[in-house]
């Protein structure tokens, strides 16, 4: 049995087929459900769980009552700091429910950043997590830092900078936790992209040496792509905002196929703690000699 934090936005009332087909692989697996207590989809998931006659269900509040817990479910209350308020006030919960949680659903109204802000968390913690842009139909996967860096580029301005006030900076930097797998892979319906298998994270000293070894056989691809693999690694948001160039920009010259300008390789291994070292061919080895 996993813990699953199912959470959204306020302004969402209604669940979609889409959302329903989630809830029922999660009621049919008999997982443990958390989730909020506000207005909203948290209450939308509330109803349907209770029609549902679900059980398992955990409502984690702020302070010492529930705005809704429709099913008298058992509660967990959260006690943030007296001197926050407003949004920083409820965070104090979703974080809770982030770092208790084994996987999360979202559901989005394509606008609100707190639903974005609980996937950064589980991203963060190293953990998979869905979001359900009901207006758009559309399932996004998050099962690495570079699964959000890649979302980023897609919010806009004002919707990023709004996140990065709310996020603490432990939120916002770059993590390199351990990545899960499988759990949603075998609830998404046939309708989502296929997911394939993660790829072991190499340490910094193999992609390291995988730079260098391009870098001397002149593979232009090679290095491309070797550096756009520590860029993401490293989370290409921060990467952005070192460099100040565009996340968008940063993608294409850093994917495969680009062709980045001697300068943005230069302001890419600086943000990302590497450095370029010229040597006269055939000095190391007459050196070893």
């Amino acid at each position: 049995m996993n813990t699953v934090f199912i959470g959204g936005s306020r302004h969402i009332s209604r669940l979609s087929a889409q959302v329903k087909e989630r809830l029922n692989n999660v009621i049919s697996s008999g997982h443990q459900v958390i989730l909020g207590d506000a207005n909203g989809v948290d209450k939308a998931v509330q109803k349907y769980l209770l029609e549902s006659l679900y059980q398992n269900v955990t409502v984690f509040c702020s302070g010492d009552k529930c705005r809704n817990n429709i099913g008298q479910w058992h509660t967990c209350n959260v006690h943030a700091a007296s001197n926050l308020k407003g949004f920083q006030f409820f965070a104090a919960k979703d974080r809770e429910m982030a770092r208790k949680a084994d996987f999360g659903l979202m559901i989005w109204d394509g606008k609100s950043p707190g639903m974005v802000l609980n996937v950064l968390r589980l991203v963060r913690a190293g953990k998979i997590a869905v979001s359900i842009n009901m207006p758009e139909r559309k399932v996004t996967n998050f099962k690495t830092a570079a699964d959000w860096d890649n979302f980023l580029t897609q919010c806009s301005v004002e919707l990023c900078g709004d996140l990065r006030q709310r996020a603490t900076p432990e939120e916002w930097a770059p993590s390199r936790s351990p990545q899960q797998v499988g759990f949603w892979d075998a609830t998404q319906s046939a309708a989502d992209e296929p997911q394939g298998p993660a790829r072991p994270a190499k340490s910094d000293d193999e992609v390291t040496a995988d730079i260098n070894a391009a870098l001397a056989a002149g593979d232009l691809a090679s290095t491309v792509d070797a550096l756009g693999n520590i860029a993401k690694a490293c989370g290409m948001a921060q990467v952005a905002k070192d460099t100040g160039l565009a996340r968008e920009s940063l993608y294409r010259s850093l994917g495969t196929g680009g062709n980045p300008e001697f300068a943005t390789v230069l302001k890419v291994m600086a943000s990302v703690g590497l450095r370029l070292v010229v040597s006269k061919v055939g000095s190391e080895s007459a050196a070893q000699q």
